[in-house]
């Protein structure tokens, strides 16, 4: 058990440090989208752009202008549901235990207020509210593992009713499978087709507008690439 619980710390790390990687503004990786046609617009997507690039130092200056805008236009979700994808991405890299917890606190604080707004996408909303669920795990593997581990796939399950090829679920259900211990029923060919099918989802998944989530696939790439470098190391020490 032990082991078990020292697997899913590190695998809590790993998956932070790979999800920063995110595809910015104009990069191949982030989809085609109609050019801002307003301030409003222009000025949440900057922030966005900055929020995947930016170092996490700069993260809470991004928070400060997602306030500022969803002041502008509160019946917006988009503003708080980027605020709370910020303090889960400061969750998952603070060392601290409970900076960890207030990041996280945050952060669901913003996913409620985000979530409760007619205009929300409910399936992205359960996607991040996953990802939160799993950042919860790291503060404390062995107590918290087996109560939101079953979060996280009810989250997951009810965003894929919604959005069955919702890139960004296929993504963070394929973390799950892959940090998950082999004797749990995880391991990187298990988590492979999620993976896969969340790559191809990418290649044909259109944002409902161009601010709405997408990022994901740069850690798609990254992940699959690790498990065919994995296979391949593995073929090679048994020859």
């Amino acid at each position: 058990m032990k082991t078990t619980i020292l697997t899913l710390a590190f695998a809590a790390a790993s998956f932070a440090a790979v999800a920063q990687s995110q595809p910015t503004a104009g990069s191949p990786a982030a989809p085609a989208a109609q050019a801002p046609a307003d301030a409003y617009t222009a000025m949440m997507a900057a922030t966005i752009a900055e929020q995947d690039a930016a170092p996490l130092a700069v993260l809470p200056a991004t928070i400060a202008k997602l306030e500022r805008a969803a002041s502008a236009k509160p019946a917006d979700w988009l503003p708080r549901y980027y605020q709370a994808r910020a303090y889960v991405k400061m969750g998952f890299a603070a060392k601290d235990g409970d900076e960890k917890e207030k990041f996280l606190d945050q952060a669901q604080t913003a996913l409620d207020q985000a979530q409760k707004l007619p205009s929300a996408d409910k399936a992205e909303v359960l996607v991040l509210q996953a990802y939160l669920y799993q950042a919860r795990i790291q503060v404390s593997p062995m107590t918290r593992g087996p109560v939101f581990t079953g979060r996280v796939h009810e989250a997951l399950e009810q965003a894929l009713s919604l959005s069955p090829n919702n890139p960004r679920a296929l993504l963070v259900l394929g973390n799950d499978f892959y940090f998950r211990p082999k004797m749990f029923g995880g391991g990187a060919e298990v988590a492979r087709p999620y993976y896969e099918k969340a790559r191809q989802s990418f290649a044909t998944f259109k944002p409902a507008t161009v601010l709405s989530p997408s990022w994901g696939e740069k850690t798609v790439t990254a992940f699959l690439q690790q498990i065919a470098a994995e296979a391949a190391g593995g073929t090679a020490a048994t020859k």
